[in-house]
C-alpha cells in the first residue's frame, strides 16, 4: 500500500531523448538527430564526432521515437513491398536484401502478397499509399499501372551465357520453358532466350516451347515438361525459365524414362539454395538476389530522397553455375 504522502516509484526507466543526448556530448539536438537518423546532412559531420555521438546514445540506451520523427517531418519513412507469394524462395531472397538496407537505413517495409490476381495487385498498390508508403518496390511483379509513388522493379536477366554453355556441349536442338504472364521477367527472359538462341544457332521449333503456369513451386515446370514431351522428344537440352520449374522438368523427364543429362540436359535461374541440392545438381544462372534487393531499396530511397536522378534499369552481372545437370549432347556421346 502507498502511503499518503509517498511518491508512487515507477519501475520504467526515464525517456532518453535527443536533447539527452545531445548534453551528453555538448552539441546540439539537430547535429545529433541528424547522425542519429542517418540523415543527407549528417555526411558534413566530421566522422570522430560522429562517433562520440553513436557511442552516447549507446551508453544512455537512446531509442529514436519514430513516430515523433514521422509527426515532426511529415513522413513516415514506409516503404511498400509488393511479392507474388509467401513461398516464393526468389522473392524471399530478394527481400532479405531489402530488409537489410532499409533497417541500416532506420525505414520500416509492408509487405503484400497478390498471389497472380490482377485485382488485388492494384488494390494493394493504392491501400499501400493510402498506408502512408512512401515508395513500392515490386518484386518479379508486373506493375501494369504504375503508382503515383516512386517504384522500383526487380527483375533478372542472363540467358546468353546458359545458351552459349549449351552450345559448347554440342546441343543444338533446345527446348525453351517460357515464364508465366504475371512475372516481371517472362517477357525480358523470353525475348534475351530467343536472342541469345539465334546468337549461339540453337533451333528451337515451335513444338519445343512450352509456357508455365503461375505458382511457387517447381508443379508449373513438372507439367510444362509433361506437355513438351508429349509434343516431341527430339530436343537435347530444356532452358527453363527458373530453378523451381527446372527441378520440376527433372521429375517429369525421369518420370518419361529419360535420364537428365544423358537424354535431356536442364538449365535454370536464379541458383535458389535447393538447386544444388537436387538429383543431379541444377545447373543455372547465378543472380545475386540478396544484392539485388539492396540496390532496388537504395536506389528507391534516393528516388524519394531526391539525391540521385532516375535511373531506368540497373544492370548486375549473373554468373553461370556448372553442376550436374547439363552434359554433352546425345549426337557426340560416344
Amino acid at each position: 500500500m502507498t502511503r499518503r504522502n509517498e511518491i508512487p516509484r515507477s519501475d520504467n526507466p526515464p525517456v532518453v531523448t535527443l536533447k539527452s543526448v545531445a548534453k551528453r556530448v555538448g552539441l546540439t539536438p539537430g547535429t545529433v538527430s541528424a547522425v542519429l537518423n542517418n540523415s543527407h546532412a549528417s555526411a558534413s559531420v566530421p566522422e570522430r564526432t560522429r562517433k562520440r555521438i553513436l557511442e552516447a546514445a549507446q551508453e544512455l540506451s537512446y531509442k529514436p521515437n519514430f513516430l515523433a520523427r514521422s509527426l515532426r517531418v511529415k513522413r513516415t519513412y514506409t516503404i511498400g513491398v509488393i511479392a507474388q507469394e509467401i513461398g516464393d524462395i526468389y522473392g524471399a531472397m530478394v527481400i532479405s536484401g531489402v530488409e537489410q538496407y532499409l533497417r541500416q537505413q532506420n525505414y520500416f517495409f509492408l509487405t503484400v502478397i497478390h498471389r497472380h490476381d490482377p485485382q488485388l495487385l492494384q488494390s494493394y498498390s493504392q491501400l499501400l499509399e493510402s498506408r502512408g508508403a512512401e515508395g513500392i518496390i515490386a518484386v518479379a511483379t508486373s506493375v501494369t499501372c504504375p503508382p503515383s509513388l516512386p517504384t522500383v522493379a526487380i527483375a533478372g536477366h542472363g540467358a546468353r551465357m546458359a545458351l552459349q554453355h549449351l552450345a559448347e556441349l554440342g546441343h543444338r536442338e533446345l527446348a525453351l520453358m517460357k515464364g508465366p504472364p504475371t512475372s516481371a521477367d517472362t517477357d525480358a527472359r523470353w525475348e534475351a532466350m530467343c536472342e541469345a538462341a539465334d546468337t549461339v544457332k540453337h533451333f528451337v521449333r515451335t513444338e519445343f516451347v512450352v509456357e508455365a503456369r503461375t505458382g511457387a513451386s517447381p508443379e508449373p515446370g513438372y507439367e510444362a515438361t509433361k506437355e513438351l514431351l508429349r509434343k516431341s522428344q527430339k530436343f537435347t537440352a530444356l532452358f527453363a525459365f527458373n530453378d523451381l520449374a527446372a527441378i520440376g522438368a527433372i521429375r517429369a523427364i525421369d518420370e518419361a524414362g529419360l535420364r537428365v543429362p544423358d537424354d535431356i540436359s536442364v538449365i535454370g535461374f536464379d541458383d535458389i539454395p535447393n538447386a544444388a541440392y537436387t538429383r543431379p545438381s541444377l545447373t543455372t544462372v547465378r543472380q545475386p538476389l540478396l544484392k539485388m534487393g539492396e540496390i532496388a531499396a537504395r536506389t528507391l530511397l534516393e528516388q524519394i530522397e531526391k539525391r540521385s536522378e532516375y535511373v531506368a534499369e540497373i544492370a548486375i552481372e549473373p554468373e553461370l553455375v556448372v553442376r550436374e545437370s547439363t552434359g554433352k549432347a546425345r549426337c557426340l556421346r560416344s
